[in-house]
């Protein structure tokens, strides 16, 4: 399976963006999917994830700002981001993971979009 994300794009403080994650597989059988981000000298972290149940989680720096969703029919994750702060410029990258009929888990990972927040 391939990860393609896309929609990152320079946006003013305060305004918004929606990312997109398309598989080109199934991703019903992922447990989770998720959203991490990677500033400049900084590790990458989870920014958010959704179960195959549509559990969501986020990291307390988006809670209120930012919305996971999947769409299991069109193997497509999005990230809506709203109230976009200029600390939220990052490279967003889409994140998947299932196991394999060995009992391995296996990572997937999109390119990566840059998201760049600034006046």
């Amino acid at each position: 399976v391939q990860l393609q994300a896309s929609g990152g794009g320079l946006v003013q403080p305060g305004g918004f963006l929606r990312l997109s994650c398309a598989a080109s597989g199934s991703i019903f059988s992922f447990p989770s999917m998720g959203w991490y981000h990677q500033a400049p000298g900084k590790q990458r972290e989870l920014v958010a994830a959704v179960t195959s149940g549509g559990s969501t989680d986020y990291t307390d720096s988006v809670k209120g700002r930012f919305s996971i969703s999947r769409d299991n029919a069109k193997n497509t994750v999005y990230l809506q981001m709203n109230s976009l702060k200029p600390e939220d410029t990052a490279v967003y990258y889409c994140n998947g993971w299932q196991f394999g009929a060995n009992g391995r888990k296996y990572d997937y990972w999109g390119q990566g979009t840059l998201v760049t927040v600034s006046s």
